[in-house]
């Protein structure tokens, strides 16, 4: 028992309950229930371990954690009192008693690199690239999928696997990728990640150590440089004009050694232009003399809607210079996070060693479902149905630009992919994204594709998440923010 003026408070420690916790505790909640009002001074440290019959040391912990949580105060040369903290500021107790801290603090107390957080999607008519509709996913393929896998092999699924990722959907998309877009791969070739931008990551980290050069186009996509420079590689910037990345600037660049070059040749992101057959062949032999690893993000294949798409880089490369990237984000939805790297088995195990580290594995079940998908030729006939879908929408687009803005833009009707780039004239695209926010419109400045500062003449418009009507509206408002 312990007595403070005619105060008395049980103790109750519970096993596995620290004794110190136990005694916080008790104080704590008769603060809370004002058995202890504010002001009472509490016994010193001897007197209390001595009518509890425990260590000092276990009184002074106590007190500190009392004291920290603002239910008391230490006075120099007076003693330790009750402080009763305001309504607004005092600390909740849970519901076995234990004392809740109000808030985390503010600030950690060691030192930290600053970051940019990555910035939310705003509200408002999406023309932002690269986003599917989600009104278009097909739920109920895919739930009737997740059920059935979750019957027949849940226990598995739920359960630790392999971090290469789910061997029912390596096995499809090998299976996928070598019909459509002649990759020969094997299950044993493919890595599923979480999305693209982990394999990415981890084809970075795998590849690259610091001071490592990695050659990238001038405009491009950010959270992939974001990848390369957190495994502290120097970014080189490659220029790219109608036909892709111009070749002489990566010669040029290969002489200064390059270890990597990371590059989106089918639809270049984000200007839209597709890599030539003959750059295309004249990149695979420079990297093959240089011993450079190719990056080929191949984000939109599926979505090509003037001709046959171009065959992936890694399906002509017979050296093993290409780690090629995808993702099915595009063609189902960004929240499933499902992507996938495939590479020689070297590397697909050192980035799987790397991915046990920070991920373990991906959502066993989720990847089931859509091996499922791709088994049953779901997921074949819901691409074919959003490919025409989108072609819809990407004429929708073209269309309410040139009916809305006229002579004020101009731009080159894409061949494929989820956006167009769309030249300015006569106006500040950095103040017109600003000014359609405020319509309610939202889409993205051509600064922010450019890897050095520079005032491009450009907006990136996507044509995939909304139908033609709200495209139509869209314009309309962004045409009056202009």
């Amino acid at each position: 028992m312990l007595r403070a003026m005619s105060y008395v408070v049980s103790v109750e420690a519970d096993a596995g309950t620290p004794l110190y916790v136990a005694i916080s505790r008790a104080i704590a909640g008769d603060i809370a229930r004002k058995r202890l009002r504010q002001g009472e001074r509490l016994p010193g440290e001897r007197s209390l371990a001595a009518m509890l019959g425990v260590n000092r040391n276990t009184v002074h912990a106590a007190l500190q954690e009392l004291i920290a949580q603002g239910w008391l105060e230490a006075l120099p040369a007076r003693g330790v009192f009750v402080r009763a903290p305001s309504q607004a500021d005092r600390p909740r107790l849970s519901a076995k008693g234990v004392a809740l801290r109000a808030e985390l603090p503010a600030r950690p107390a060691f030192a930290l690199e600053p970051s940019a957080p990555a910035k939310p999607p705003g509200k408002g008519l999406q023309l932002t690239g690269g986003v599917p509709d989600p009104r278009l996913f097909p739920h109920e393929l895919y739930a009737r999928s997740y059920r059935r896998v979750l019957a027949q092999r849940g226990e598995r699924l739920l359960d630790y696997g392999e971090p290469h990722g789910e061997p029912t959907l390596r096995r499809a998309l090998a299976d996928m990728l070598s019909r459509m877009r002649g990759l020969g791969a094997r299950e044993h070739d493919v890595l599923i990640t979480r999305g693209s931008q982990q394999a990415i990551w981890l084809a970075a980290h795998v590849l690259l150590r610091p001071g490592d050069r990695i050659g990238v186009e001038e405009y491009g996509y950010p959270p992939a440089w974001s990848a390369f420079r957190s495994a502290g590689a120097e970014l080189v910037p490659l220029p790219v004009d109608g036909d892709g990345l111009r070749m002489d600037a990566l010669e040029r660049a290969l002489q200064k050694s390059l270890r990597a070059l990371y590059l989106t040749p089918h639809h270049q992101y984000p200007t839209m232009v597709a890599l030539s057959a003959q750059r295309r062949l004249r990149l695979l032999q420079l990297a093959r003399e240089h011993a450079c690893a190719v990056l080929e993000d191949d984000y939109a294949h599926e979505f090509h809607y003037q001709g046959r798409p171009r065959l992936p880089l890694a399906s002509v490369d017979h050296h093993g210079s290409v780690i090629y990237i995808g993702t099915l984000s595009k063609i189902l939805m960004p929240g499933l996070r499902i992507g996938y790297a495939v590479a020689p088995r070297p590397v697909l195990d050192a980035m799987a060693a790397l991915r046990f580290t920070v991920d373990r594995q991906g959502d066993l079940a989720a990847e089931a479902a859509v091996a499922e998908l791709i088994e049953d030729g779901e997921l074949e006939r819901h691409t074919r149905r959003m490919r025409r879908v989108y072609e819809t929408r990407r004429d929708a687009l073209a269309t309410a630009l040139q009916s809305s803005l006229g002579s004020r833009v101009s731009f080159e009707l894409p061949a494929g992919g989820m956006a167009f780039w769309v030249r300015v004239h006569g106006h500040d695209p950095r103040r017109w994204v600003e000014r359609a926010e405020q319509q309610g419109v939202l889409f993205r400045a051509g600064n922010d594709y450019a890897l050095s500062p520079a005032e491009l003449p450009f907006v990136r418009m996507g044509f995939t998440r909304l139908d033609e009507r709200e495209l139509t509206r869209a314009v309309k408002l962004a045409a009056r923010a202009l």
